[in-house]
Protein backbone atom coordinates (compact mmCIF):
# COMPACT_ATOMS: atom_id res chain seq x y z
CA UNK A 1 0.00 0.00 0.00
CA UNK A 2 1.27 3.46 -0.82
CA UNK A 3 1.97 5.66 1.94
CA UNK A 4 -0.02 8.27 0.20
CA UNK A 5 -2.95 6.36 -0.26
CA UNK A 6 -2.68 5.11 4.07
CA UNK A 7 -2.46 8.59 4.89
CA UNK A 8 -5.58 9.41 3.25
CA UNK A 9 -7.38 6.95 4.48
CA UNK A 10 -6.33 7.53 7.64
CA UNK A 11 -8.83 10.50 7.36
CA UNK A 12 -11.75 8.81 6.12
CA UNK A 13 -14.96 7.14 7.66
CA UNK A 14 -15.71 3.73 6.79
CA UNK A 15 -19.67 5.21 5.92
CA UNK A 16 -17.93 7.25 3.12
CA UNK A 17 -15.92 4.83 2.02
CA UNK A 18 -19.24 2.19 1.57
CA UNK A 19 -20.52 4.68 -0.28
CA UNK A 20 -17.51 5.06 -2.38
CA UNK A 21 -17.48 1.24 -3.09
CA UNK A 22 -21.20 1.29 -3.45
CA UNK A 23 -21.01 3.38 -6.61
CA UNK A 24 -18.85 0.44 -7.92
CA UNK A 25 -21.56 -2.02 -7.14
CA UNK A 26 -19.54 -3.77 -4.35
CA UNK A 27 -22.89 -3.56 -1.45
CA UNK A 28 -21.12 -5.57 1.16
CA UNK A 29 -17.78 -4.81 2.32
CA UNK A 30 -18.49 -3.81 5.71
CA UNK A 31 -17.42 -6.10 8.05
CA UNK A 32 -21.09 -7.00 9.79
CA UNK A 33 -21.21 -7.56 13.22
CA UNK A 34 -18.24 -6.19 14.62
CA UNK A 35 -17.21 -3.20 17.08
CA UNK A 36 -14.24 -1.67 18.62
CA UNK A 37 -13.21 -3.45 21.53
CA UNK A 38 -12.88 0.24 22.57
CA UNK A 39 -12.35 3.23 20.67
CA UNK A 40 -8.85 4.57 20.17
CA UNK A 41 -10.19 7.94 18.16
CA UNK A 42 -8.09 7.46 15.00
CA UNK A 43 -8.33 5.18 12.06
CA UNK A 44 -7.04 1.37 11.62
CA UNK A 45 -5.20 0.73 8.25
CA UNK A 46 -3.41 -2.25 6.87
CA UNK A 47 -3.45 -4.59 4.46
CA UNK A 48 -5.16 -8.01 5.20
CA UNK A 49 -3.47 -10.40 6.80
CA UNK A 50 -6.19 -13.86 7.52
CA UNK A 51 -6.44 -16.97 9.55
CA UNK A 52 -9.53 -19.28 8.76
CA UNK A 53 -11.27 -21.16 11.49
CA UNK A 54 -13.15 -24.46 11.18
CA UNK A 55 -15.50 -26.02 12.90
CA UNK A 56 -13.33 -28.07 15.75
CA UNK A 57 -13.42 -32.25 16.02
CA UNK A 58 -12.47 -33.11 19.68
CA UNK A 59 -9.81 -35.90 18.56
CA UNK A 60 -8.09 -32.99 17.00
CA UNK A 61 -8.26 -29.87 19.49
CA UNK A 62 -7.61 -30.44 22.98
CA UNK A 63 -5.19 -28.41 25.16
CA UNK A 64 -2.04 -29.64 23.79
CA UNK A 65 -2.34 -28.51 20.56
CA UNK A 66 -1.11 -24.61 21.59
CA UNK A 67 2.25 -27.28 22.61
CA UNK A 68 2.24 -27.46 19.11
CA UNK A 69 5.01 -24.61 17.71
CA UNK A 70 3.36 -25.58 14.56
CA UNK A 71 -0.50 -24.64 15.72
CA UNK A 72 -1.71 -22.59 12.78
CA UNK A 73 -3.28 -19.61 15.32
CA UNK A 74 0.31 -18.84 17.10
CA UNK A 75 2.22 -19.35 13.92
CA UNK A 76 -0.29 -16.54 12.21
CA UNK A 77 0.37 -14.10 15.26
CA UNK A 78 4.56 -15.10 15.03
CA UNK A 79 4.61 -14.33 11.10
CA UNK A 80 1.82 -11.83 10.03
CA UNK A 81 3.77 -8.82 8.37
CA UNK A 82 4.50 -5.31 10.27
CA UNK A 83 1.36 -3.25 9.55
CA UNK A 84 -0.45 -5.53 8.07
CA UNK A 85 -4.12 -6.15 9.59
CA UNK A 86 -5.01 -9.99 11.34
CA UNK A 87 -8.82 -10.53 10.40
CA UNK A 88 -10.09 -13.88 11.37
CA UNK A 89 -12.94 -15.84 10.19
CA UNK A 90 -14.53 -17.52 12.92
CA UNK A 91 -17.73 -18.35 11.69
CA UNK A 92 -19.57 -15.42 13.18
CA UNK A 93 -19.33 -17.70 16.19
CA UNK A 94 -18.57 -15.88 20.08
CA UNK A 95 -18.94 -18.38 22.03
CA UNK A 96 -15.36 -19.41 21.75
CA UNK A 97 -12.54 -16.80 21.82
CA UNK A 98 -10.75 -16.03 18.62
CA UNK A 99 -7.75 -15.19 20.54
CA UNK A 100 -6.81 -12.99 24.09
CA UNK A 101 -4.36 -10.36 25.19
CA UNK A 102 -1.35 -12.20 25.38
CA UNK A 103 -1.52 -12.99 21.09
CA UNK A 104 -2.52 -9.64 21.05
CA UNK A 105 -0.42 -8.01 22.63
CA UNK A 106 2.49 -10.21 21.20
CA UNK A 107 0.86 -9.34 17.92
CA UNK A 108 1.38 -5.69 18.58
CA UNK A 109 4.62 -5.69 19.74
CA UNK A 110 5.41 -7.52 16.45
CA UNK A 111 3.64 -4.59 14.71
CA UNK A 112 0.65 -5.62 13.58
CA UNK A 113 -1.99 -2.59 12.69
CA UNK A 114 -4.76 -4.40 14.34
CA UNK A 115 -6.75 -7.16 14.51
CA UNK A 116 -10.76 -8.00 13.99
CA UNK A 117 -12.86 -11.41 14.14
CA UNK A 118 -16.22 -12.00 13.37
CA UNK A 119 -16.07 -13.50 16.67
CA UNK A 120 -15.23 -12.89 20.21
CA UNK A 121 -12.10 -12.43 22.21
CA UNK A 122 -10.90 -13.26 25.85
CA UNK A 123 -9.50 -10.60 27.72
CA UNK A 124 -11.38 -7.58 26.09
CA UNK A 125 -10.98 -5.37 28.91
CA UNK A 126 -7.12 -5.92 28.74
CA UNK A 127 -7.16 -6.30 24.83
CA UNK A 128 -9.11 -2.65 25.05
CA UNK A 129 -6.27 -1.12 26.78
CA UNK A 130 -3.76 -2.54 24.47
CA UNK A 131 -1.85 0.22 21.63
CA UNK A 132 -3.63 -1.92 18.67
CA UNK A 133 -7.20 -1.34 17.52
CA UNK A 134 -9.10 -4.47 18.05
CA UNK A 135 -12.72 -5.37 16.69
CA UNK A 136 -14.67 -7.94 17.82
CA UNK A 137 -19.06 -9.13 18.07
CA UNK A 138 -18.63 -9.46 21.55
CA UNK A 139 -16.40 -10.99 24.73
CA UNK A 140 -15.67 -14.81 24.87
CA UNK A 141 -14.19 -16.13 27.64
CA UNK A 142 -14.07 -19.77 26.04
CA UNK A 143 -10.48 -21.00 24.83
CA UNK A 144 -11.36 -21.38 20.65
CA UNK A 145 -10.13 -25.03 21.21
CA UNK A 146 -13.39 -25.96 22.85
CA UNK A 147 -15.74 -24.93 18.94
CA UNK A 148 -12.99 -23.88 16.63
CA UNK A 149 -10.18 -25.40 14.46
CA UNK A 150 -7.24 -22.72 13.33
CA UNK A 151 -6.90 -24.25 10.18
CA UNK A 152 -5.58 -21.84 7.38
CA UNK A 153 -3.42 -19.18 7.49
CA UNK A 154 -3.52 -16.25 5.05
CA UNK A 155 -6.09 -17.28 2.25
CA UNK A 156 -9.66 -16.01 1.24
CA UNK A 157 -12.35 -16.05 4.23
CA UNK A 158 -15.27 -14.74 4.84
CA UNK A 159 -15.49 -12.35 7.65
CA UNK A 160 -18.74 -10.94 8.98
CA UNK A 161 -20.01 -11.37 5.75
CA UNK A 162 -17.87 -10.02 3.83
CA UNK A 163 -14.91 -11.76 1.65
CA UNK A 164 -11.74 -10.91 2.32
CA UNK A 165 -8.40 -11.53 0.26
CA UNK A 166 -5.21 -11.43 1.37
CA UNK A 167 -3.69 -7.77 0.91
CA UNK A 168 -7.37 -5.89 0.79
CA UNK A 169 -6.55 -2.94 1.87
CA UNK A 170 -8.69 -3.22 6.08
CA UNK A 171 -10.23 0.04 7.38
CA UNK A 172 -11.68 0.41 10.96
CA UNK A 173 -13.10 3.44 12.41
CA UNK A 174 -14.98 3.62 16.29
CA UNK A 175 -18.03 2.39 14.35
CA UNK A 176 -16.79 -0.33 12.06
CA UNK A 177 -14.64 -2.19 9.65
CA UNK A 178 -14.69 -2.34 5.71
CA UNK A 179 -12.69 -4.48 3.19
CA UNK A 180 -11.24 -2.42 0.28
CA UNK A 181 -10.14 -4.52 -2.61
CA UNK A 182 -6.62 -4.31 -2.67
CA UNK A 183 -6.78 -3.36 -6.81
CA UNK A 184 -8.92 -0.26 -5.98
CA UNK A 185 -7.75 0.96 -2.85
CA UNK A 186 -5.66 4.25 -4.26
CA UNK A 187 -9.10 5.38 -6.26
CA UNK A 188 -11.35 4.37 -3.47
CA UNK A 189 -8.44 6.45 -1.46
CA UNK A 190 -8.18 9.57 -3.84
CA UNK A 191 -12.13 9.60 -4.15
CA UNK A 192 -13.13 9.30 -0.31
CA UNK A 193 -10.51 11.81 0.99
CA UNK A 194 -12.65 14.09 -1.89
CA UNK A 195 -15.90 13.30 -0.26
CA UNK A 196 -14.84 13.94 3.10
CA UNK A 197 -13.98 17.10 2.54
CA UNK A 198 -17.21 18.44 0.58
CA UNK A 199 -18.99 15.84 3.72
CA UNK A 200 -17.41 18.62 6.23
CA UNK A 201 -18.59 21.64 3.97
CA UNK A 202 -21.94 20.45 4.46
CA UNK A 203 -21.70 19.70 8.39
CA UNK A 204 -20.74 23.35 8.52
CA UNK A 205 -23.77 24.88 6.15
CA UNK A 206 -25.86 22.29 8.03
CA UNK A 207 -25.22 23.83 11.71
CA UNK A 208 -25.41 27.26 10.08
CA UNK A 209 -28.95 26.56 9.37
CA UNK A 210 -29.12 25.33 5.61
CA UNK A 211 -31.12 23.05 4.22
CA UNK A 212 -30.15 19.36 3.02
CA UNK A 213 -32.00 19.70 -0.13
CA UNK A 214 -29.52 20.70 -3.25
CA UNK A 215 -26.54 20.74 -0.73
CA UNK A 216 -26.31 17.05 -0.18
CA UNK A 217 -26.14 15.46 -2.48
CA UNK A 218 -25.32 18.49 -4.28
CA UNK A 219 -27.94 19.30 -6.78
CA UNK A 220 -27.87 23.17 -7.22
CA UNK A 221 -24.56 24.88 -8.59
CA UNK A 222 -25.10 27.54 -6.18
CA UNK A 223 -23.40 25.53 -3.64
CA UNK A 224 -20.54 24.67 -5.53
CA UNK A 225 -19.23 28.63 -4.86
CA UNK A 226 -20.03 28.72 -1.31
CA UNK A 227 -17.61 25.46 -1.41
CA UNK A 228 -14.72 26.37 -3.18
CA UNK A 229 -14.49 29.68 -1.17
CA UNK A 230 -14.89 27.54 1.97
CA UNK A 231 -12.35 25.07 0.65
CA UNK A 232 -9.92 28.01 0.36
CA UNK A 233 -10.68 29.37 3.56
CA UNK A 234 -9.68 26.29 5.74
CA UNK A 235 -7.03 25.31 3.43
CA UNK A 236 -8.65 21.82 2.43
Amino acid sequence: MKSETKEKLMGVSVATLATALFKRGLRNQVIQGVHPVKMKGKNMVGPAFTLRYMPAREDRNQLTEFRNPQHPQRVAIETCPEGHVMVIDSRKDARAASAGDILVTRLMVRGGAGIVTDGGFRDAVTIGELDIPAYHTRPSSPTNLTLHEAIEINGPIGCGDAPVFPGDIIVGDDDCVIVIPAHIADEIADEAAEMTVYEDFVVDQVKAGETIIGLYPRTKDEHLATFEAWRKKNGR
